[in-house]
């Protein structure tokens, strides 16, 4: 009975209703079974016809909610908008607008930007201004090729063309057996890494740090730069560094990667020695970081020095014998080399 009185509720509607509004909705539901037909089995396709009548539909008929069965009227509505966005994109594909620059004048802008590394797009524009080429501040910024470096030296490009030139210090702390500090007083050469001078002490006096300075450094082998912190056992010796001659480059506060090397070598020392052993006192602790020098200038190899040593180890042939195996540090690392059977 309720099928019944459901058909006829919708005959009377239907009756009800324009001949225009049944003729679009007949047109709706058989298309909706076209598209049933058509994707038996085993999914329901709608192509971009389908989903364009659709889109219509919800804009030229106001009924269409209740004759939609496939899809979800939301899914219709976000097939309008997509076309809809479609349609924009396409109606505004030519843009108007500034004209381009000329291309003799980009040429000139990249050239006065090569030529002159530290102008800006103001100073360029003003140039262009006095060769009576009229272009807008933006359009000189836009055509300037973009710089990868800066304009001045940064503090890599020092270090890299002084090399050769820079020994850097730093000290460290080492605590005993006995919970005393001990300090390392670390030199190392920047040019391939070498360590110059070690030196424990229990006091670092300026007087003490002025005569390990001298040790480390020669008449004929004295850096024309010393790379150090502001510690304050390095200002006690400023005229001692004076004397011999040697510019002190100072690292800004609280800035440890600006003297990364040395600190560097004070994080192999504790990883590799000094965090696997226990140190009595200062003589103890002076033989040990010997024996760790003798293993880092002579066996251990860099990977900035590309895989060598400080002391540019050599390989050995295949044909020298068989390897055999050397303790270095006490053990603690050890030497691989060829010897004669």
């Amino acid at each position: 009975m309720a099928p019944v009185v459901v058909s006829l509720v919708f005959a009377l509607r239907s009756a009800a209703r324009s001949r225009a509004a049944l003729h679009i909705e007949i047109l709706a539901l058989r298309h909706q079974v076209a598209v049933l037909n058509r994707s038996r089995p085993p999914r329901l396709r709608l192509t971009a016809p389908d989903r364009v009548l659709w889109a219509w539909l919800s804009q030229a008929w106001s009924g269409w909610r209740p004759a939609l069965v496939l899809v979800k009227p939301d899914t219709v509505l976000a097939w309008h908008r997509r076309g809809f966005r479609l349609f924009w994109t396409w109606k505004s594909r030519y843009r108007t607008g500034r004209p381009a620059a000329a291309p003799e004048v980009r040429a000139l802008i990249r050239r006065m930007a090569a030529a002159n590394p530290v102008w800006g797009a103001p100073r360029i524009h003003g140039e262009l201004q006095k060769l009576g080429i009229s272009v807008s501040q933006a359009t000189v910024a836009k055509y300037m090729p973009r710089r990868t470096k800066p304009p001045s030296q940064p503090w890599r490009t020092f270090l890299a063309n002084h090399v050769g030139q820079i020994m850097a210090a730093d000290f460290f702390v080492v605590p005993t057996v006995t919970y005393q500090l001990l300090f390392v007083l670390v030199i190392l050469a920047h040019d391939r890494r070498r360590i110059v001078h070690v030196a424990v002490t229990d006091h670092p006096t300026a007087a003490w740090t002025a005569q390990q300075l001298r040790n480390a450094f020669p008449e004929d082998h004295v850096p024309r730069y010393l790379l150090h912190d502001r510690d304050a056992v390095f200002t006690d010796v400023v005229s001692t560094i004076g004397a011999m001659q040697i510019h002190e480059v100072v690292t800004a506060p609280r800035s440890p990667w600006q003297n990364a090397y040395v600190e560097r070598l004070i994080g192999s020392i504790r990883r590799e020695c000094l965090d696997h052993v226990i140190v009595l006192g200062v003589a103890g602790l002076q033989r040990v970081l010997a024996d760790y020098v003798e293993y880092y200038m002579n066996t251990r190899t860099h990977l900035s020095l590309g895989k060598d040593t400080p002391a540019s180890r050599p390989a050995t042939p295949l044909s020298a014998g068989r390897i055999v195996e050397i303790p270095q540090v006490n053990g603690l690392h050890h030497r691989y080399d060829r010897a004669a059977a």
